[in-house]
């Protein structure tokens, strides 16, 4: 009895909006990683190595099938809590739009596929 009336129970869905890069954009990784530099490297390291402030990207956490391009861009708008490392929680990033997370995605999508990341 109280399991089908928990089954009957209206269910709220989450609706997580998903910042989209423009339609047609062809993220260049060369503009990636001058962004990267800028607004990532300082907890990310310069060479994608981590930090003592925050996670390398170049591992296989960060591979596309664990991580997928929509979690870079909801982890730069809302932050991400800490998951899978010890740094303690991600603070969002101001000043990057969806087109520049694109970028930046791109230029760590190719530095993983050069370490062998896929």
């Amino acid at each position: 009895m109280i399991v089908a009336a928990a089954i009957s129970l209206p269910v709220a869905a989450q609706s997580i909006q998903v910042p989209q890069p423009s339609p047609g954009l062809m993220p260049n990784p060369a503009a990636g990683k001058a962004l990267f530099e800028k607004s990532c490297a300082s907890c990310h390291g310069a060479s994608l190595q981590g930090s003592d402030k925050g996670p390398p990207m170049l591992s296989k956490i960060y591979a596309p099938s664990h991580h997928g391009d929509a979690s870079f861009q909801l982890a730069v708008k809302n932050g991400s809590r800490a998951h899978h490392w010890k740094f303690g929680d991600m603070a969002p990033v101001p000043g990057l739009t969806p087109d520049d997370v694109a970028q930046i995605t791109a230029y760590v999508r190719l530095e993983q596929r050069k370490a062998g990341i896929r």
